[in-house]
């Protein structure tokens, strides 16, 4: 691959010195001419230094400059700035695998730059809707309660939702260590982007990856807390566009892990107030639904190509409100959500995840003979089916009291504690297959009644007990 040869158009030459106003990471040029929305801007500052910036708007003879680097030190007299006329574009190649770099894609592990085979666009090219294909087949994450009863499918948007406090970057962790797509030899990739974390979570992330080995097949993107705001606006378009590249270029599957987008989107808000936009619901842009439709609609599969891009965003939802903007919107575009729950997690429950109300709404493609295994579905429902049983129950025995309840509901009550304690609770090293999930499953739904069994078929009962996976449990 050659790289790309751009001609430099006549206003690159230009360095303007007419920069009237400076607001937080904006900077507000005057008389400018042939700038273009999402244009590389190169800005110098009275010492010398060279920062980079994009335009953010256009029109009437002036630009709205985004700083990356923050605008302190910087004046309206002897700032210079000089628009390149080309946007913002990520070196990529095959040696960005087991590598680590900045939220605006600086190297950070002290290793060379990767020596680019192209340069691509950040902001990526939309997928044209006919030649998208329906997302198919499973990604094994290792976790049961994901796997065995909300399958992540190769293509699809699965979001995590949780709360302050609760260990999502654990589980953001151990889902990168461990997923894979499962029976096949397929050529397998995790981009890992985080966006406004401390640096002691980012050297827990570099170091669960680096010492499990699974670094080697990872492309990770760290944005600090101490890092400019408006540097977590780039973070995930370049890790999408380090996807679609280990994705459509090499025919790798790639999934892609972004957190916190909470934390983006608090970005979002920011530069939008420096705009002096009109907010909309609690401060947030109105366009912020847009905005989030621009990073998660570049996961997908396209008709032809081999390789593909599954997302799985996490975002922690401010005082558990899962009606907040962030999630509500995040809800709109993606396929399903994984919840945690706060009570299980006092319950000393890894990882939390309530599959009540989490759902994977492309689960269906994903799993079924040829797949996973063909009693997935129906293993899945009967389930969900005992644990909603035994949670009533619970409620009504805070009631009622444990006496006034049947033989029947006890085994939905031990079901309840049984599923929690060995099918969703499990050791943040421990990795499990789909057919131990499954098994796992079997053995849990012998604990209540057969006749309760209402969402398996007779014959697939009849095949369980026939391969000994039925257990009885007093």
């Amino acid at each position: 691959m050659t790289e790309p040869q751009v001609t430099e158009p006549l206003h690159t030459k230009v360095k303007y010195r007419t920069v009237n106003q400076l607001k937080g990471p904006l900077l507000f040029i005057e008389r400018v001419k042939g700038v273009s929305y999402n244009e590389v801007v190169e800005i110098e500052t009275p010492d010398g230094e060279i920062r980079r910036g994009t335009v953010l708007e256009v029109g009437h003879g002036y630009a709205v400059v985004q700083v990356f680097e923050g605008t302190r030190g910087l004046d309206t007299k002897s700032t210079t700035v000089r628009f390149t006329g080309s946007t913002l574009k990520f070196p990529v190649s095959t040696d960005i695998l087991g590598r680590i770099f900045s939220g605006s894609g600086v190297p950070l592990d002290h290793a060379p730059p990767p020596v680019p085979e192209d340069y691509w666009d950040i902001h990526g090219s939309p997928i044209n809707p006919y030649a998208r294909e329906y997302p198919r087949e499973p990604i094994q994450t290792g976790l049961s309660v994901i796997d065995g009863m909300n399958t992540l499918v190769r293509g699809q948007k699965l979001p995590l939702f949780s709360g302050a406090g609760l260990p999502h970057n654990r589980i953001a962790a151990q889902i990168a260590r461990q997923a894979k797509v499962p029976g096949k030899e397929e050529e397998f990739a995790v981009v890992f982007a985080a966006m406004g974390i401390t640096t002691e979570e980012a050297n827990f992330f570099r170091r669960q990856l680096e010492e499990t080995g699974a670094l080697e097949h990872a492309v990770l993107f760290l944005n600090l807390a101490n890092d400019p705001a408006i540097e977590r606006l780039i973070t995930p378009r370049i890790a999408l566009t380090a996807a679609e590249y280990l994705a459509f270029e090499l025919d790798m599957h790639v999934l892609v892990i972004l957190t916190d987008m909470t934390n983006y989107a608090e970005a979002l808000r920011e530069i939008s107030a420096a705009r002096e936009e009109v907010p909309g619901r609690r401060g947030y842009p109105g366009y912020m639904y847009t905005d989030l439709a621009t990073i998660y609609e570049r996961a997908g599969r396209i008709r032809g190509r081999k390789g593909t891009i599954t997302q799985m965003p996490i975002l922690t939802m401010p005082h558990d409100d899962i009606t907040h903007p962030v999630p509500d919107l995040t809800g709109y575009i993606t396929e399903g959500q994984l919840i945690l729950d706060r009570g299980l997690h006092r319950k000393g429950i890894y990882p939390p995840i309530d599959p009540r109300p989490s759902l994977s709404r492309l689960m269906k493609e994903g799993i079924g003979e040829g797949l996973t295994r063909f009693d997935h579905r129906e293993v899945s429902d009967q389930l969900y089916y005992n644990y909603s049983e035994g949670c009533d129950l619970r409620e009504l025995v805070e009631v009622v009291g444990e006496e006034a309840l049947t033989p029947r509901d006890r085994k939905f009550l031990q079901f309840a504690d049984e599923f929690e304690r060995r099918f969703i609770n499990q050791g943040e090293f421990e990795e499990r297959s789909f057919d131990e999930t499954l098994d796992l499953a079997w053995e849990l739904i012998s604990i209540v009644p057969e006749e309760d069994w209402k969402r398996i078929d007779p014959q697939t009962i009849e095949w369980a007990r026939k391969t000994g996976r039925i257990r009885r449990v007093s």
